[in-house]
């Protein structure tokens, strides 16, 4: 598949309810949409959510006949996400925990992450709030590093993950992390947004740190597409 430069994302769906304290679709889970629905899935796919939040994604997938198991470490999103399932009457499994406990066992067909991967002044992650969405430790990789470890077991031969994260976290270095596994691996997917308010609040950090130019304001996103040999 082709990389796609794309100047501008489009705006993520709309019409969910998110309860205070749970990721809202934002830009990343607008270009994450446009990368799965490119993968042509159909009844009998079977789908993995990592990071659900609000169950956007899952949603989507659900919509088209995937099989779709969603997880999120944050009870809220759980409640959400069954909550969205049930109102738009798409059967969704949400389970609440880590997302290597709860699949253990199992692969896929699709696995999609939005982790959290904005860079941090605090190395450790949050326990709890509205930061797990976000907060991705001192590289903004702690949990992208993990995904990438455990994304053979995950997938089944031919199976795709579909990552998105910002450039600040090294776009090479996830492609690296799992090539290095096994997977082929490549950036199929690019977009500009303009910063919001975590990276606006820790400008100073990120500037000291190397991380972003004096003065810059948009924010670079990429989807990283690997996939299980095989079929």
């Amino acid at each position: 598949m082709a990389s796609a430069l794309i100047a501008a994302v489009p705006a993520p769906p709309t019409g969910l309810c998110v309860p205070p304290g749970v990721y809202r679709p934002q830009a990343d889970t607008g270009l994450l949409a446009q990368a799965l629905v490119h993968e042509g899935i159909g009844p009998g796919t079977d789908v993995m959510d990592i990071g659900t939040g609000s169950g956007a994604l899952a949603l989507l997938a659900a919509s088209r006949g995937a099989r779709v198991t969603a997880v999120d470490v944050s009870r809220r999103a759980v409640a959400a996400a069954r909550l969205n399932g049930t109102r738009l009457g798409l059967p969704v499994r949400v389970l609440h925990g880590d997302f290597a406990a709860v699949s253990r066992g199992r692969r896929f067909d699709i696995v999609l992450a939005n982790p959290p991967y904005v860079p941090s002044p605090r190395a450790r992650l949050p326990e709890r709030g509205p930061g797990r969405a976000w907060e991705g430790g001192e590289a903004g990789r702690e949990v992208i590093d993990r995904i990438c470890a455990r994304a053979s077991a995950l997938l089944r031969p031919g199976g795709v993950l579909l990552m998105v994260h910002s450039v600040l976290c090294g776009s090479r270095t996830t492609v690296d992390h799992l090539r290095r596994t096994g997977l082929s691996a490549e950036i199929t997917m690019r977009g500009v947004v303009p910063w919001g308010p975590v990276l606006r609040s820790r400008r100073a950090w990120l500037e000291e740190q190397g991380l972003v130019g004096v003065g810059e304001e948009r924010e670079g996103l990429v989807i990283v597409r690997a996939e299980r040999p095989g079929r």
